[in-house]
């Protein structure tokens, strides 16, 4: 079972994905902020992180920078969902290392067909 960590900040949405994570069967840790969330990934180095480029405390953006400088935790995917939908912040985001972006709103679907994607399984591996 993959383990994901979900950074974001907007209660409402944090849980719609831990809910239809959940429901797909991963292993999912909700932090609220970008200093929890690098925190969390020192400590339980996720499968995937679902990063929001926008919270308190420190952005999306900065925490995606500070793991991709740590060789410990460079290697691990992240998929940024945000409200940033210039296309300056997606291409920054992409060129930043993560390995998808996520425009919100979003459809939950959509969110969990490429997490499968970045996490290389199959509909059918994802709910083992």
């Amino acid at each position: 079972m993959a383990r994901i960590l979900v950074a974001e900040d907007e209660p409402q949405t944090a849980q719609l994905i831990e809910f239809k994570l959940k429901q797909q069967k991963f292993d999912v840790t909700v932090v609220g902020d970008g200093e929890q969330a690098l925190k969390m990934i020192g400590i339980s180095k996720p499968d995937l992180v679902l990063l929001d480029g926008m919270m308190p405390v420190m952005g999306g953006f900065d925490v995606l920078r500070r793991m991709k400088a740590d060789p410990a935790t460079a290697s691990i995917p992240v998929i940024m969902l945000t409200a940033k939908s210039r296309e300056k912040d997606i291409v920054t985001g992409l060129e930043m290392g993560a390995s998808d972006y996520m425009v919100k709103p979003f459809s939950p679907g959509e969110l969990v067909a490429r997490i499968r994607k970045v996490l290389g399984l199959s509909e059918d591996e994802s709910k083992k």
